[in-house]
């Protein structure tokens, strides 16, 4: 019985307010303020930098939108997991499942969490990741390690104890950090906009380039150097872009989620954005291009702050990026827990990961993510794991949007209170452009995307080792 009721036993608790500041909330996290360094790097241009930003954008909303009609088809725990099942089979839907596990959600919630503790270094300098506590061989237990586990467990527990509190962190944190953005970017070009700045960025504004570091020098790129470079620099937009189909994963907790789901992502995706694009175009109106591509470990907003607020810009930063990088985890956290819990009720996650605690929450499933992610932090491999994962993320998101054109045809008959807007053609403009970027990225990157698909097909075997488990399990009544 309680495959059938699984979304019955969940609370209702999330409106639209909160199904939106989910997506939000857990896609803000520190890659605004970093990543446009090395997407500057790739492209070497203003024009470019901007344009990249907006296309990010365009296909994010792309995709978030087209999630609006399995969403309201499918209203249930699980999201992402639920549509390739329905779509596909248990196979697709598990390899996905074993790779949000293994490293997408996990990895995601380690790099964030130490991200964290790296900005709050700046304000206490003992939490520093050069303050190493505890030294086994080769193995260094650094400050900064610790700290983004003791967030992560922080934010694990207060999940666990039910869903109305971390969506009230989650609402407010979210809140706070989309006026802090947009107080950054008004400040920006309020107080720190140069014209001559401006006026010397858009000057040569299209004339793409990329940086050589053997040459340690700027190249003129064009024709498939281009493409490559505008493929291997979308990696860091589309990460900073990313998490936002997890208010798909906790459907069983919004109300009216036929409605809400699909609402929540397409004006979570569509303000972010918004947000992405200005905050770029305020770096362009603040600093020369060169301090954008080579800001101190990347650090784009801490460089813009100096322009904006003088020397007490760097603490300002520090406070935001803790504040968005927090509110980003609580959300990750939330969120991954029930994709594990769908997955259990199918025989194919840990058994305890399928029981729900008083306070309604998939209280197993937040555990063993909490400690997979904590062993992640401790390994210090978790930047490469990003890089792997990437990959992977972009693979799901296709085979998930094309799942609705098989869903058409499967079931076409099904409710459907909601229809990808633009269908078919935004849709397979997505796969299209989607599908560009993973041939580009698998050629250009073979080492680190390359072992991102062996990460996903390792799943195959453990898929195949764990089905018999499930085929003798007598059925649920």
């Amino acid at each position: 019985m309680e495959k059938e009721t699984q979304d019955q036993s969940f609370k209702r608790e999330l409106g639209l307010l909160d199904g939106t500041m989910l997506v939000v909330g857990s896609m803000i996290g520190s890659g605004i303020f970093i990543v446009s360094a090395d997407i500057t790097r790739h492209v070497g241009a203003a024009g470019w930098l901007i344009l990249i930003w907006v296309l990010t954008g365009i296909i994010t909303v792309i995709a978030a939108v087209s999630y609006g009609e399995l969403s309201a088809m499918f209203p249930k725990a699980g999201g992402q997991y639920v549509y390739l099942k329905e779509a596909y089979n248990k196979l697709i839907a598990f390899l996905y499942g074993w790779s949000f596990f293994a490293v997408i959600q996990t990895g995601t919630i380690a790099a964030v969490g130490v991200a964290f503790s790296k900005f709050a270094s700046y304000l206490y300098e003992p939490f520093s990741d050069e303050n190493i506590l505890y030294q086994f061989g080769a193995f260094n237990l650094n400050a900064a390690q610790l700290v983004s586990i003791v967030t992560i467990v922080m934010l694990t527990y207060l999940n666990s104890r039910g869903v109305k509190n971390s969506k009230l962190l989650q609402t407010v944190l979210t809140i706070i950090k989309i006026l802090s953005l947009f107080g950054l970017i008004i400040f920006g070009f309020t107080l720190g906009a140069s014209t001559e700045v401006w006026d010397a960025n858009w000057a040569d504004a299209w004339n793409t380039r990329a940086f050589d570091t053997h040459a340690n020098a700027w190249v003129s790129i064009g024709g498939t150097a281009l493409l490559s470079g505008i493929a291997a620099a979308m990696v860091g937009s589309l990460f900073s872009s990313d998490a936002w189909n997890g208010v798909t994963f906790i459907a069983g907790e919004i109300k009216n989620p036929k409605r809400n789901v699909g609402l929540s992502l397409f004006l979570g995706t569509f303000i972010v954005s918004v947000i992405y694009i200005l905050a770029n175009v305020m770096y362009v109106a603040v600093m020369p291009l060169d301090e954008i591509a080579f800001a101190k470990s990347d650090r784009v907003a801490v460089v813009g702050a100096g322009y904006i607020f003088g020397s007490m810009g760097t603490v300002i930063i520090a406070i935001m990026i803790m504040i968005s990088t927090f509110a980003c985890n609580n959300g990750l956290i939330m969120a991954g827990a029930r994709v594990y819990y769908t997955m259990a009720n199918d025989g194919l996650f840990f058994k305890k990961a399928a029981l729900l605690n008083k306070a309604s929450v998939p209280a197993w499933a937040l555990w063993f993510q909490c400690i997979w992610a904590s062993a992640l932090c401790l390994t210090g491999k978790y930047g490469d794991l990003l890089d792997y994962v990437m990959i992977i993320v972009i693979i799901f998101y296709i085979l998930t949007i094309y799942g609705i054109f098989i869903l058409r045809r499967k079931m076409p008959d099904a409710e459907r209170p909601y229809r990808a807007f633009g269908y078919p053609v935004l849709p397979f403009l997505y796969i299209i452009v989607a599908g560009a970027i993973c041939i580009s990225l698998l050629i250009t990157k073979t080492s680190t995307c390359g072992w991102g698909v062996v990460i996903m097909l390792a799943g195959i075997p453990v898929y195949y080792l764990t089905k018999p488990k499930e085929l003798v399990t007598p059925p649920v009544e």
